[in-house]
């Protein structure tokens, strides 16, 4: 079994944004050969929210095929055994290291069932985010924080894409009306950024022996109000769900040469 909550943009988007391009800074790609690995979890710590529910307002039979009315994102997901998924996590101070590469599924965004899949997305800086929508509907990605864009997806399977050239956060939201659909993506200069899986687990490999900070960082599950919006195919106002800002825990972590390092974090609402 699984928890998911619900979200969407959060007021303090723009200086997290910050945050993480202040954190990256020049970085440097060398051989590493004697390398460490650094792995652990991010586990959930009390009781798990309440799931939240979301009314489909748009599109039913294609946003809730299953007859529900209602649709749950994947802003707060705890396994069975505790530990949280889509968290970043990530090595704020390094300089040099490994040459920058990054899952080829957190490269690509699909619109399915009016949701983005995935729902957090690590692209290199300079290189391109695919795009495309399963939908027969018309979706919009509106995107603002490290990258701007608005793009209309008005035909199932087509594929757009966008270079990401600046560093930072990016908040994805639709402008077609379906207001509960939100993701994040990072523009990464770094290849020492993860995403935790269904079990909250994370590695990285070939890491310079050092020793540094690691940051796990959660985009914010708390429901805190509406916003007004805007249907760009309707020209109607529409009100869309607000949450809490993202949340960061941070550690000190010592990389030997060729040596296995752990690190665990235990995140809540307190």
């Amino acid at each position: 079994m699984r928890t998911l909550i619900t979200g969407c943009f959060f007021p303090g988007f723009l200086l997290t944004a910050s945050i993480f391009a202040a954190a990256q800074g020049d970085y440097k790609v060398i051989s590493v050969a004697d390398g460490g690995t650094i792995s652990g979890t991010v586990k959930w710590s009390g009781p798990v929210p309440k799931e939240l529910n979301f009314p489909v307002t748009k599109d039913p039979q294609i946003c809730a095929p299953d007859g529900s009315k209602t649709v749950t994102l994947d802003r707060l997901i705890v396994g069975s055994e505790g530990g949280v998924a889509n968290t970043i996590v990530y090595l704020k101070n390094i300089s040099a290291g490994k040459a920058l590469e990054l899952p080829e599924q957190r490269r690509h965004l699909d619109q399915k069932h009016c949701r983005y899949i995935p729902h957090i997305l690590l692209v290199p800086k300079n290189a391109a985010l695919q795009m495309q929508s399963s939908d027969a509907t018309l979706h919009t990605i509106h995107m603002d924080g490290a990258a701007t864009y608005n793009l209309p997806f008005p035909f199932p399977n087509q594929i757009s894409s966008r270079n990401m050239p600046t560093v930072g956060l990016v908040n994805l939201r639709c402008n077609g009306g379906h207001v509960w659909m939100n993701g994040e993506m990072m523009v990464v200069a770094h290849p020492y950024y993860a995403v935790t899986d269904e079990n909250g687990r994370f590695e990285f490999t070939s890491v310079p022996p050092g020793t540094y900070q690691i940051v796990a960082w959660h985009e914010g599950w708390n429901l805190t109000g509406k916003e007004q919006a805007y249907d760009v195919l309707t020209e109607r106002a529409v009100q869309r769900p607000v949450f809490s800002e993202p949340k960061t825990w941070e550690k000190s972590i010592t990389v030997n040469a060729n040596q296995p390092s752990t690190v665990n974090f235990v995140i809540g609402s307190k």
